[in-house]
């Protein structure tokens, strides 16, 4: 229930001694467990009340499956044909074949957008020459900028 390393319980172990005092803390540990203990027959004789008040056709009534993602997975897990649960799965067959054609479409493309610069299946340039590392040259005062869709 708890996720506590033992390095955080000796340090709250610690830290209680501290706050407390070694006289005092077995008499709050004692007074914790019993508050423990009656919460727990509280909770108990409430659950065994609420069951004999429905009856015996909720003989097999469990309070976990008020839990909406529990109430779901036993109905699918029971009565998942009915709810068309196969129709699901072939759904979700057909989204990752066309998926899968979508990919393997991409891939076929083998020139960019203009046809200028070939690409290989990584998505790398595969211009022999490589790419230009040369600085290109300063526009014309009234040039505009080239743009590029594929960047934006």
């Amino acid at each position: 229930m708890f996720d506590i390393s033992p390095l955080k319980l000796v340090a709250l172990v610690v830290l209680a001694v501290v706050i407390f005092g070694p006289d005092k803390l077995p008499k709050l540990v004692a007074e914790a467990m019993s508050f423990i203990r009656k919460v727990r027959a509280f909770s108990e004789t409430a659950k065994e009340d609420i069951r004999k008040e429905l009856g015996p056709e909720f003989k097999d009534f469990e309070f976990e499956d008020l839990n909406p993602k529990t109430f779901v997975r036993k109905q699918l897990a029971t009565h998942g044909e009915e709810f068309g649960l196969n129709d699901l799965k072939e759904l979700r067959n057909g989204f990752s074949k066309d998926a899968a054609d979508a990919t393997a479409a991409v891939k076929a493309v083998r020139a960019d957008p203009l046809g200028k610069v070939a690409v290989d299946d990584a998505g790398t340039a595969a211009d022999p020459a490589g790419p230009s590392l040369t600085k290109p040259a300063a526009l014309a005062p009234d040039e505009r900028p080239p743009y590029d869709l594929d960047a934006t």
